[in-house]
């Protein structure tokens, strides 16, 4: 098929319109299926069918309103084929015995975390300041595992409306119903996820994480804890109701001293050295890649832990253990190495600061 000139510059101007808001709707396409992978796919699926439709925009609403809308609904299609995104702690049940035998499903389509900072999530100076605070936040792990409860409709209008800050008619004509519908919606979402939406006063807490030095020492207290694996002093980390859970095993583990004894237990790291973390961001939040070293003395990529920090007790609340069977390529996914030696990482400033 030829191209001619006119295609060309049609093409160079969906690209100068479009492409700055690639991250943004990779985002929203992992708020609404809870994985990155999906995310990526649907957002690249996106940005085919915009470029194909360019020359019918109207120019009606903003080029990022237009992608939004064309995303929500490719996810949407995407959703009627697809199961649910949970952690183990969201599967119902009481919190697992860490005596136990660990049993793996790698059946369920676990939700995954996201690879970007909170600077790549949200748009720029000029935006709402209002629409950024609740973007950014709304990427974290707790709200994304919330939203997997929802049904599709009711996901999307949560997005629509509480993420973006949509009207209630724009949400209405992009995902073809009424009004009344939208708002229907919307308060049912609302009242499944009351417990687990973020509030800005949390944000403005949980930010400290990162800008506060206390906490950048209660997070350098971690990882020397379990680099020398001192099991006890991990455990003293935690708040008294945390919880730790390793997808895809299908175990949540509660308080310090089930932690304790689960690292006791199972970890397969015998002495100080065995581990090595290297500093990361996921879901906005702190992470870490955690290398342990393999019979032949080499340290590996073993799992990505998300943690979620109690800013008022100084402990961490929640760590999320990701294993999955290509963990060198999902570490490369959050800019971390295949081995962690010389890694610019050991001798840079971390990226919470």
């Amino acid at each position: 098929m030829t191209t001619t000139a006119g295609d060309a510059i049609s093409d160079a101007e969906f690209l100068r319109a479009a492409e700055p808001y690639r991250r943004e709707i990779v985002a929203h396409c992992y708020r609404m299926m809870g994985s990155h992978h999906d995310a990526e796919d649907l957002a690249q699926e996106t940005f085919l069918r915009a470029w194909k439709a360019y020359d019918k925009f109207d120019h009606r609403s903003s080029v990022r309103t237009w992608l939004h809308k064309i995303a929500t609904n490719t996810c949407l299609t995407a959703l009627q084929s697809s199961q649910r995104r949970p952690l183990p702690s969201g599967l119902g049940g009481d919190a697992f015995d860490p005596t136990d035998d660990l049993l793996q499903n790698h059946e369920v389509p676990w939700l995954e975390p996201y690879a970007g900072t909170v600077d790549e999530i949200a748009p720029g100076d000029d935006a709402d300041p209002a629409y950024v605070v609740g973007a950014r936040e709304s990427i974290r792990l707790a709200f994304i595992a919330a939203l997997q409860h929802l049904p599709e409709r009711q996901r999307a209008v949560l997005i629509l409306r509480d993420v973006l800050q949509w009207r209630a008619a724009e949400v209405a004509e992009t995902i073809g119903v009424t009004t009344a519908t939208v708002n229907s919606l919307l308060q049912r979402a609302r009242e499944q996820l009351k417990n687990a939406r973020p509030r800005e006063e949390d944000a403005r807490a949980d930010a400290s994480v990162l800008d506060d030095a206390a906490k950048r020492e209660l997070l350098a207290r971690y990882v020397s804890a379990f680099e020398r694996y001192d099991v006890d002093e991990i455990a003293a980390m935690f708040t008294d109701k945390a919880i730790w859970e390793m997808p895809p095993f299908t175990g949540w583990y509660q308080g310090p001293e089930a932690i304790r004894t689960l690292i006791s237990l199972n970890c397969p790291a015998e002495k100080a050295g065995d581990q090595i973390l290297l500093p990361t961001v996921a879901n906005g939040q702190p992470a870490f890649g955690l290398y342990m070293r393999e019979p032949d003395g080499v340290h590996r990529p073993f799992q990505l832990q998300v943690l979620d920090i109690d800013p008022v007790a100084g402990k961490v609340r929640h760590t999320v253990a990701f294993f999955s069977q290509t963990m060198e390529e999902d570490f490369a996914r959050f800019g971390l190495p295949p081995t962690p030696y010389d890694a610019p990482q050991r001798t840079a400033p971390s990226p919470w600061h």
